[in-house]
């Protein structure tokens, strides 16, 4: 989506993956410098081990914890992360008054964390993260203190059932229902028939599409939403932060969803 973006706009730029080993990090880093990248996304298992080796991260990326985009300036390198910007996206869309809302956020990994802060900004009334492992929730739990957080409280996969009806944004961050996982959902049939007819279902899988999941809430009557916006829009993001310019969201849209055959 990035190359499509850059041959519509004309402008003299490639994006290009380079696999990097966890101890070549900063070698990689101080090469990118030496050859004068203008700037660079970032991913598993590098969101974090970046951050020391970085001149400033914004707010945004130290909340989460994480980057995922990096450019140049004067002073050096610096980080922030556009998946929470991808994320509010098609919910901003959606206009809707989200100060009353109660989000379910299924997951507690590092997707989770640009849910919560993303939800924070849009006003939410309560976030209640569901997990499997009581130690990985409450360290989830832990990771907020003294951060400009609030209203994140903690579930083990038990209690889901009585928190489903309350929810009105309910949010997959879980693998469930992609690749080799792409028959299930993280939802039982059972757990399916507590959800809200109003819910807003949103899976960060973008493929397949429709996700299980999400045709589960849709029998519902559910609004779904799935990954494939959130992509695109914290690639444009990061391509507007890049090329200080207007990114074509509608060419990029259109390169993704030929790439992953998605009509």
């Amino acid at each position: 989506m990035h190359n499509a973006a850059i041959a519509h706009l004309g402008v003299d730029y490639a994006y290009l993956p380079f696999l990097v080993q966890p101890d070549s990090l900063k070698q990689a880093i101080d090469g990118f410098a030496a050859i004068g990248l203008q700037g660079f996304s970032i991913t598993i298992p590098h969101k974090q081990a970046i951050i020391p080796l970085l001149a400033g991260i914004d707010p945004i990326a130290k909340t989460i914890g994480a980057v995922n985009t990096v450019w140049r300036t004067e002073t050096g390198w610096h980080g922030t992360n556009t998946d929470v910007a991808g994320f509010l996206h098609p919910l901003k869309a959606l206009k809707r008054d989200w100060s009353q809302t109660t989000v379910v956020l299924l997951g507690n990994g590092g997707a989770a964390r640009a849910v919560v802060v993303g939800c924070v900004q849009l006003g939410c009334a309560a976030i209640h993260v569901i997990g499997r492992d009581a130690q990985k929730l409450e360290a989830f739990a832990r990771s907020w203190v003294g951060l400009p957080i609030a209203k994140v409280h903690v579930h083990t996969w038990q209690q889901l059932p009585a928190l489903l009806p309350q929810a009105g944004l309910l949010v997959n961050t879980t693998p469930i229902g992609m690749s080799s996982h792409e028959a299930r959902s993280p939802l039982s049939p059972q757990e399916t028939d507590c959800l809200a007819p109003n819910v807003v279902a949103y899976d960060l899988i973008y493929t397949p599409s429709p996700t299980v999941f999400l045709q589960q809430a849709t029998a519902r009557g559910a609004i779904a939403i799935d990954g494939l916006e959130m992509l695109l829009h914290q690639g444009a993001a990061a391509l507007e932060i890049w090329l200080q310019q207007p990114a074509p969201v509608d060419v990029m849209r259109r390169s993704l969803q030929q790439q992953l055959g998605i009509a």
